[in-house]
């Protein structure tokens, strides 16, 4: 049992400093696309380590609850950072010369060409 303890308290620990490390990023990366980054991959494997954190010390007896939340967070938060993004884009809220590929901004181009 006192394995078990441990990994558990190691996955909540983890978690926590996942979503603490997001947040900070949240505050200090400078424009969208780096925020977007530190919004969704740090906050969602924290959520992940705290349910497995969770699911262990509740002896697996909640763990379908458990499961549905996470999945429901792994199948949002991408799908979310990339509307988000792509609002910024357009929006013109992302520095474009940083950007290494811009193959929205040849998609929206081929499109007013086709278009117009």
């Amino acid at each position: 049992m006192i394995v078990l303890d441990v990994f558990s308290a190691i996955c909540l620990i983890g978690g926590a400093l996942s979503c603490l490390f997001g947040a900070i990023g949240l505050l200090t990366f400078p424009d969208v696309t780096a925020r977007l980054q530190a919004a969704t991959k740090p906050q969602t494997l924290g959520l992940l380590l705290i349910l497995v954190g969770t699911a262990v010390q509740l002896n697996f007896s909640l763990a379908t609850g458990l499961i549905l939340v996470g999945l429901f967070q792994m199948l949002t938060a991408p799908v979310l950072a990339q509307l988000i993004g792509r609002a910024a884009y357009r929006t013109d809220s992302i520095k474009r010369d940083t950007l290494i590929i811009d193959e929205l901004g040849e998609r929206i181009e081929a499109e007013r060409h086709r278009s117009g």
